[in-house]
This record gives C-alpha cells, structure tokens and sequence, in this order.
C-alpha cells in the first residue's frame, strides 16, 4: 500500500503503486502538480499524469487532498478530527450516501499525526462554487433534490450511532471544550469590532451561551448530514461538461437534523431578495424529493425549525472558523457573507430569541 506523504513529495513510483492497489496497471513516467481549490482546513492539488504503459481507462488527472499547509489549519484539521472523519467517509459511508460523490482512488490516514492522502477523480472542466458568488435559483433547486437523497439515504439510521468519529452520535468523541464557543465568540467580536452587526451580536451572544438549548433545537428525525453544505464544496458543471452537481470536503459530517443542511446552504448562498421570494417553493421541493427517496415522516413544523437551526449553524460554523483557521482576506470575506446571511434568515423567522 502507498505510504502516506505531502503532495509536494510525490512522485511517480508512488502515483504507480497508488492506481495499481485500485487495479489500474499502469506505469506513470511522469507528471506535473499544481495546488487547485480554496480550501481553509486542507489543501489540494491536481495531478497530470504521463503513463509508459497504461490500460485507455486509466486517469490523465487525478486530484489528492492532504493536510492545510498553514499550521493553524493544519492544528485545527486534527484537534477537530475533520482529517480522520474524511478517510472514514470515503472508507465506510460514501457507498450509500446516495448523493453523488468523486470517485475515490485511494485513502489513508495516519492514526496517530493524522496525516492523510485522499485520491480522487478530477471533476474538471466542472467547477468549485464561490461563497462569494453564491448559487442561482436554478442550482438551488438541483442542490435541494440533491440534499434530499443523501438525507433520506441513512434516516433516522441507528447504525451510524455506533461510530464515534460521526459528530452528534451518542458516542462522539467531544474534541471542542464547551467554553472555547464563549472564547472565540469574544475574540471575533474584539478582532472585526463594528464590523459586527448588533444583531449579529445577539446571535453570537446566545450561542456561546447557551450551547445545550441550540444543541434541544436539534431533537427530531436524525440522518447523516454534510454538514458544511455550501457552494465551496460543490463542483458544477461548465459549458466545457463535467457532472451537473458533486458534494465534497466530508470533514464535518454528523448525524443530525435533516434540513439543517439547507437552511446552512440557503443562509448563506442566496441573496436575501431571491431567498425571501422562493423559500417556501425550495422548503417545498426538498420535502417533496425527501418522500419520494423514502425519508421518514417529517412534520412540516419540525422542518422549519431544523431550517431555521441550519442557520444558526452556520453562523456558529462562521465565526468559529475564521478564529481557528489561518487569516485570509478572501476567508474574512467569505465568513462574513455566511454569518451576516445567517442572521437575516434567523431574522425573518424572528428566531432572534430562540436562544436566550
């Protein structure tokens, strides 16, 4: 089995070695590797590969995934196991998460360093969405009918609370002290100061303070969850081709409240305007798409409230984020537009209070 080693010190005996334990007898004599993407928590890169000797199926291009180059990242990716739970998706749930997924060629981790390599297919000419830039109205919907078949997929599956590299299992190993959410909620306030909006502010203050009511909010039908559902983590198709739509950065996973994910994804990748116009239509299609990939019951209160949860989530997600992970003026940005996002949606929903 290949060794585990950083991307830079690759080369062609280990590429060789990585496809022939997939079954791909092929000899790379050589290739080139660019880092690609705008990963906070983990780098990657793309590899071109030359073979000698090769079957016509074999990849020209393959993209690894390793261990952020910045150690703050790097510390973070560890203490929060978002390394370890990654290998382990690929290992033991991508099989039936039905939603769909990049080929995996190879994964490893360190059990110890939690050093990892993750091989996977390049999803180009399709491309990574931009926090940023947000999603259309069109992607939207194809991201609720998507997020429907990975919820209903493992609903309300008691198997997965048997692993406690799941987050929210009854197993889970705690890797966040309660009281850091307090510290970090502070800091951010201390480091962007007016930048945070007052009700920003009172969001912020009820979160850090009350973990144990946000964590109550999340009771009801539990399933496997991404998470981190957002537009930095999903390939589109181009015009060049490439799949329609692929999830990836399986680092966060839980088992938890099946419409947190998109009320993360809708807080924070929408504009308010086009939210506000089409919520109840993108509430609407998901439900619908979960009963026809065979979820469980789910009241149409207990979906809102979880929605509404997934915004508070991803505020939670913001501001933690931008003090754990290495500074950057895109990642300021970047945060910003989830937690300002996040507290319209809670806004709207005169969920302000739901906390405190």
């Amino acid at each position: 089995m290949p060794d585990i080693r950083e991307w830079k010190d690759i080369d062609a005996a280990w590429l060789s070695e990585m496809l022939g334990q997939t079954g791909i007898d092929a000899t790379v004599s050589s290739f080139t590797a660019k880092p690609v993407g705008t990963g906070q928590v983990g780098d990657c890169a793309r590899f071109e590969l030359t073979y000698s000797s090769a079957p016509a199926d074999a990849p020209k291009t393959i993209v690894g995934k390793f261990p952020g180059a910045g150690a703050q990242s790097r510390a973070t990716g560890k203490m929060l196991l978002n390394y370890y739970r990654e290998v382990k998706f690929y290992q033991h749930l991508q099989a039936g998460a039905g939603i769909s997924t990049p080929h995996c060629y190879f994964t490893d981790i360190n059990e110890e360093s939690h050093d990892f390599v993750l091989m996977m297919e390049d999803l180009s000419p399709a491309r990574q969405g931009d926090q940023l830039d947000g999603c259309t109205l069109n992607q939207t919907r194809a991201i609720m009918a998507e997020a429907a078949r990975l919820h209903a997929a493992y609903w309300n599956d008691d198997r997965l609370d048997s692993h406690s590299w799941i987050q929210e299992t009854s197993g889970a190993v705690e890797v966040i002290p309660r009281d850091l959410f307090n510290t970090l909620w502070l800091g951010f306030v201390d480091r962007y100061g007016d930048r945070v909006s007052p009700k920003a502010r009172i969001v912020g203050a009820a979160l850090a303070e009350n973990l144990e009511g946000y964590q109550e909010m999340r009771d009801g039908p539990q399933c496997l969850i991404h998470s981190d559902f957002r537009p930095d983590n999903m390939m589109f198709a181009t015009p060049e081709g490439g799949k329609p739509l692929t999830v990836v950065d399986w680092q966060s996973f839980a088992y938890g409240p099946p419409a947190s994910d998109i009320g993360y994804f809708i807080a924070g990748a929408i504009d308010v305007e086009t939210r506000r116009a089409n919520e109840a239509m993108l509430l609407d299609l998901y439900a619908s798409q979960l009963s026809a990939n065979g979820a469980g019951a789910y009241s149409s209160d207990m979906l809102r409230r979880h929605y509404v949860i997934g915004a508070y989530q991803l505020f939670l997600t913001a501001y933690f984020a931008a003090m754990m992970v290495t500074q950057t003026e895109r990642g300021d940005r970047m945060f910003f537009r989830m937690l300002d996002g996040a507290v319209d949606l809670i806004d709207d929903h005169k969920a302000l209070d739901w906390l405190t």
